[in-house]
C-alpha cells in the first residue's frame, strides 16, 4: 500500500488531522492498534477552546457538537471561603469555551471519516517505522495475522505518550523536560446534574476540587488524592462525602449523588520533548507533550499541533512549499510551552504540596490573592483559559 500521509493513532488528534487532510485532497491512512470500541471507551477531557471548535468545524465534524455542546462564558474559583467568578468572555475579548466530551469528539470524527470513505485500519500490531531520514519512509505492521507495509511521504505520530512513534526516534536526538507532581486526581463520572452551571475550581485544605460536567445531566468531579491511594478503596459513598466536605455548605447541599459510570485515579505530570519532528516523522499531541489537566489544555494542545501540521502539509502538496516542513516543531512548541506554563501555573496555584516550606505557602497565597483579586490577574487567566491564537503559517 501507498499513501501520502500515514497517521499512527486513531484518537481525536489523528482523526482530526486525517479528516482535514482528506477534505484538502491529501490522501492518508490511519493505523490504530485498538478497536473502535476501545478507543471510544476512553474517558477524557471535555473543555474545547474556540480554536479547537473552529478546527472541528473546518473538518466538518461539528453538527452534533453545536447541537449538544454547552458554551461557557465563565468559570468560578473557590478560595479561602470566597466564590470568585471569572468572566471568560468579558475578559478575553469575546471568547468562550465549549463543554463537549472528548469521547463525543472522537465519535463525531469517526463518523465523518466513515462517511468520507477514508481508510482506518484498526487492530494492528507490531508497528515499526523505517527510513525516517532518507526521504522514503515506510511503516510495517501486522494485521489479522498477516505482515503489511505502507509506503508514504510523511508520518504523523498521533499515538500518545506510550506509542511507538516517539520511541522510533534514535536515542540522543530528543531532549526531554518533565515535572512529576506528588499527587493524583481521583475522577468520578455520574449521570447527575452538575452542582453549578459553570465549572468550579476549588482550593481547599483537604485538597483541590474540580466540579466539571459533560452535559446538563452528566457530571464529572475530581478530588486531589495522594499517589498512594487505590481507587478500589474509594467507594462512591466515600467520594461523595469527601466532595461535600471540600465545598462550601451552599454548594455541598446542592450536590446530586448517584452511582459512578467511571472512576479512576490519574497521576499528574508535565512533559515535553524537543524537537517534535525527525526527518519525515512529526509528533502530535501526547506523543510529544503531556500537561496536568488543571488548565484544560491536553486535547486543545493536540488540536494546536494538528492545526500547524495540517496547514504545513497543505502548503507542501498544494504550493510545493517544502521549506515549511522545518517550521513545524518551532511553531508547535511555542504554543505547547505556553500551554504547559498555564497548566503548571494553575496546578501550583490551586494545589497544596507536602514538600512546601512556610515561605512557599505564603508565596502561593500571595499568588492567589493577586491573580484572583485583580482585573489584570483575572484577565491573564481568562486569556490563557480560552486559548491563545494560532500563529499564521507562512
Amino acid at each position: 500500500m501507498k499513501t501520502q500521509v500515514l497517521i499512527i493513532g486513531a484518537g481525536p488528534s489523528g482523526l482530526l488531522l486525517g479528516q482535514l487532510l482528506h477534505n484538502a485532497g491529501i490522501d492518508n491512512i490511519i493505523l490504530e492498534r485498538q478497536t473502535p470500541e476501545y478507543v471510544l471507551s476512553r474517558i477524557r477531557a471535555g473543555i474545547l477552546e474556540s480554536g479547537t471548535v473552529e478546527l472541528l468545524r473546518e473538518a466538518g465534524a461539528h453538527r452534533r457538537m453545536e447541537a449538544e455542546g454547552l458554551v461557557h462564558d465563565g468559570v468560578e474559583f473557590l478560595v479561602d471561603g470566597r466564590r470568585i467568578p471569572l468572566a471568560l468572555k468579558t475578559l478575553s475579548g469575546g471568547k468562550s469555551v465549549m463543554v463537549y466530551g472528548q469521547t463525543e469528539v472522537t465519535r463525531d470524527l469517526m463518523q465523518a471519516r466513515s462517511e468520507a470513505g477514508a481508510q482506518t485500519l484498526y487492530g494492528v500490531s507490531d508497528v515499526a517505522l523505517h527510513n525516517l531520514k532518507d526521504g522514503a519512509p515506510y511503516v510495517t505492521f501486522t494485521r489479522e495475522g498477516e505482515p503489511c507495509r505502507i509506503e508514504c511521504d510523511y508520518i504523523a505520530g498521533c499515538d500518545g505518550f506510550h506509542g511507538v512513534s516517539r520511541k522510533a526516534i534514535p536515542a540522543g536526538v530528543l531532549r526531554e523536560y518533565e515535572c512529576v507532581y506528588p499527587f493524583g486526581w481521583l475522577g468520578l463520572l455520574a449521570d447527575t446534574p452538575p452542582v453549578h452551571h459553570e465549572l468550579i475550581y476549588a482550593h481547599h485544605e483537604r485538597g483541590f476540587v474540580l466540579c466539571s460536567q459533560r452535559s446538563l445531566t452528566r457530571s464529572r468531579y475530581y478530588l486531589q488524592v495522594p499517589l498512594t491511594d487505590n481507587v478500589q478503596t474509594w467507594t462512591d459513598e466515600r467520594f461523595w462525602e469527601e466532595l461535600k466536605r471540600r465545598l462550601p455548605q451552599e454548594l455541598a447541599g446542592k450536590v446530586v449523588t448517584g452511582p459512578s459510570l467511571e472512576k479512576s485515579i490519574a497521576p499528574l505530570r508535565s512533559y515535553v520533548v524537543e524537537p517534535m519532528q525527525y526527518g519525515s516523522l512529526f509528533l502530535v499531541g501526547d506523543a510529544a507533550h503531556i500537561v496536568p489537566p488543571t488548565g484544560a489544555k491536553g486535547l486543545n494542545l493536540a488540536a494546536s499541533d494538528v492545526n500547524y501540521l495540517y496547514r504545513i502539509l497543505c502548503g507542501v502538496y498544494q504550493q510545493g512549499r517544502q521549506d515549511l516542513l522545518s517550521l513545524y516543531s518551532q511553531l508547535a512548541l511555542r504554543r505547547v510551552w505556553k500551554g504547559e506554563r498555564f497548566s503548571w501555573f494553575m496546578t501550583r496555584l490551586l494545589h497544596d504540596f507536602q514538600e512546601q516550606s512556610a515561605f512557599d505557602r505564603r508565596m502561593q497565597q500571595a499568588e492567589r490573592d493577586y491573580f484572583l483579586g485583580s482585573q489584570a490577574g483575572l484577565t491573564t487567566i481568562a486569556e490563557n483559559y480560552v486559548g491563545l491564537p494560532f500563529e499564521t503559517v507562512r
